[in-house]
């Protein structure tokens, strides 16, 4: 096995002290060391974003790996391959030559391997006698060796930081999901506040509350700032469940002393006989048949193509939002924590149809704190809409795009 001595590149390209610094570290493998070269490929794949190195880069590697005929890396082994640009090329997929150039500086650079050039720059090896090579001139991959446990190290930092964001954006997602549907059935169901002589609950400024946090989210999030907006909603749903709580306690005592009333009432004989004469009349009143309501039309654009302009409704829903109906029920519970009054409700259904005024709503809840009065902006639009000069589709086909932009990386 020929010895590693520091060698500089042929041709223009210059010695940095990094390459020197490789070239020790190279040299330096323990004899008794072992890797296996696909798991520390895969490593180094996984560690990718901290060692600098592109993914056309990594495949030039993968190529270079494949020309060791050996699946283990040891110390004792000569681990330069001399493969020449067009046999690299062709199983770097096709690569051109001068973008293979390029990628080889790349790994160099980051001192995944190490340049061992000819006196001509050429890739060969020379054998001896006996047929064993004596002298290669090409890549050293001596360096993966020695650097194996830093690669792994890397890629488990790595791993458990995609681990941790995936936790984090979870927990996000449940808690706005929790918080949505208590809001909803805060709302629905009347649920009073805690704090007495103020009435009902204001529940739009929970609502506003929510939403203020759920807007802040970035669109390219960090573990950190996920964690941060998770406790806030945390907290806000710890809150609206108390709550809700309390009122069902409450519920649940009135309940039992209405209960207590009733039997005391009803073991006098005189209410017996005050009840009678109205018992045909509570008969004949359950035996009306109560209207059913009519089936909302559904409206001209397709109800997925809403939900993907506007998915926060979902979370608003109480069984999800599978028909044009559940859309109608839940756009009707938004409009109120919105804070759009029943007249402008009304009249933007009256102008627009129960269907589109329903997608109007979905889309303003979607823009969230970039719409500072949800009323006023639904009226705006019913005036346009009475002048003939509001067309939905526009507002939902940028709303699509808005989310598709959010999902690209950085």
């Amino acid at each position: 096995m020929q010895s590693h001595t520091p060698t500089t590149p042929f041709g223009r390209r210059s010695l940095t002290l990094a390459h020197v610094a490789t070239q020790i570290v190279a040299a330096g493998r323990p004899p008794e060391k072992v890797v296996h070269k696909w798991k520390i490929f895969h490593a180094i794949c996984t560690a990718r974003p901290r060692l600098g190195v592109s993914e056309r880069a990594l495949t030039v590697l993968d190529a270079l790996l494949s020309f060791h005929p050996e699946t283990a890396l040891t110390g004792e082994d000569d681990l330069i391959v001399f493969p020449s640009n067009h046999q690299l090329t062709l199983r770097a997929h096709g690569m051109p030559a001068s973008t293979l150039r390029r990628h080889l500086a790349v790994l160099v650079d980051a001192g995944l391997i190490v340049r061992r050039d000819s006196p001509n720059g050429k890739r060969y090896a020379r054998k001896g006698a006996g047929g064993d090579i004596e002298l290669a001139f090409g890549f050293d991959l001596s360096p993966l060796v020695v650097r194996s446990e830093e690669f792994q190290n890397l890629a488990a930092e790595i791993e458990a930081e995609v681990r941790a964001l995936k936790l984090a954006r979870e927990r996000v997602t449940l808690c706005r999901r929790d918080i949505a549907k208590m809001i909803a059935t805060g709302i629905e169901e009347g649920v009073p506040t805690r704090r007495a002589g103020h009435g009902p609950a204001d529940w739009q400024e929970v609502h506003q509350a929510f939403r203020s946090i759920v807007d802040r989210i970035p669109r390219t999030a960090t573990r950190q700032q996920l964690e941060d907006i998770a406790e806030e909603l945390s907290q806000l749903a710890d809150d609206v469940l108390s709550l809700l709580e309390t009122h069902v306690k409450t519920e649940n005592m009135s309940a039992k002393e209405s209960q207590t009333e009733r039997h005391l009432q009803n073991s006098n004989p005189d209410s017996l006989i005050d009840l009678e004469p109205s018992l045909p009349e509570g008969r004949a009143a359950r035996a009306e048949p109560k209207p059913q309501p009519s089936r909302p039309a559904e409206g001209s654009y397709p109800l997925g193509m809403v939900l993907s302009a506007c998915p926060d409704i979902v979370d608003y829903a109480k069984g999800g939002i599978s028909s044009w109906r559940d859309f109608l029920a839940t756009a009707a519970v938004v409009r109120s924590m919105l804070g759009i009054s029943p007249s402008a409700w009304e009249e933007a259904q009256t102008v627009m149809g129960e269907t589109q005024a329903a997608i109007v709503v979905g889309c303003i809840l979607q823009r969230g704190e970039a719409i500072r009065s949800a009323g006023g902006y639904l009226r705006g639009l019913t005036r346009k809409a009475e002048a003939g000069e509001f067309s939905l589709g526009p507002i939902l086909m940028a709303q699509i795009n808005s989310r598709l932009h959010e999902k690209r990386p950085a």
